[in-house]
């Protein structure tokens, strides 16, 4: 069984960012970068099913995804491919290179984290799928193999699921929860410096995606109403008034 996992080098989303002095990107300086978290889920789930069944577990991430891809090699899977390629917000870039970096290996599935946190756009898992003419599913939230194909449980709209069963290969995107990701231990670091990290410098054909301005959006200031209750009452009067939201 050989399954390849896509993992994205993140910025927290808790991470102050702003807009670059050429209006069109994002000023990332002092964000703190980590696995994607939905990710993390992508790469337990698959290193489980390498126990469980034997195979080979190999991670793929494009951009500044180096210090994830050891991570990811640390927490078991077998090997890395890095793309150096900045895709930005093009996920259809991202997606071309990942697939002209796989595009000769043999594997029975894709794991791919149902978003990025940074983006959440949820698009590079399914046009990957479309490139690779590969059936997929989103959301998985329990997966089951045998006999070449995968039932997988996934998460629809409404809190329902919703039962599929796909041929193998094919590609999953992998929801929050699937599982309870590892700890990397201090053994799983020393073994990662060993695996092998292969870098492909590979660019798209052409971008999809072209930021015109990039901007924060305006602050609108609270107002505090002081007096006593009927001066209160006058001025809020007032001010819905001049809104028109009463007559």
């Amino acid at each position: 069984m050989k399954i390849i996992v896509l993992a994205k080098h993140a910025p927290d989303p808790q991470s102050e960012v702003g807009v670059a002095g050429d209006g069109k990107s994002l000023s990332l300086g002092t964000a703190v970068f980590d696995i994607n978290d939905w990710d993390r889920y992508a790469v337990e789930e698959a290193i489980r099913i390498k126990e469980k069944m034997g195979g080979e577990v190999v991670v793929v991430g494009v951009g500044k995804s180096e210090d994830t891809l050891r991570k990811c090699l640390a927490m078991g899977a077998d090997r890395a491919i890095k793309i150096p390629f900045d895709a930005g917000l093009d996920a259809y870039q991202t997606a071309e290179v990942i697939c002209e970096a796989i595009k000769n290996e043999k594997f029975d599935m894709i794991f791919a984290g149902l978003m990025s946190q940074d983006l959440n756009n949820s698009q590079v898992g399914v046009i990957l799928a479309a490139m690779l003419n590969l059936p997929f599913a989103t959301a998985v939230t329990s997966l089951e193999i045998g006999n070449g194909v995968v039932k997988v449980n996934r998460e629809i709209e409404g809190g329902y699921k919703e039962a599929v069963q796909l041929p193998m290969p094919c590609l999953l995107t992998i929801q929050s929860g699937i599982n309870e990701p590892r700890y990397v231990s201090i053994m799983g670091i020393k073994k990662a410096k060993t695996k092998e990290l292969k870098e492909l410098s590979i660019a798209p054909k052409a971008s999809t995606v072209e930021v015109a301005k990039m901007y924060l959006p305006p602050v609108k200031k609270a107002e505090l109403i002081t007096g006593d209750p009927s001066q209160i009452a006058t001025k809020l009067i007032a001010i819905l008034k001049d809104r028109g939201l009463i007559g």
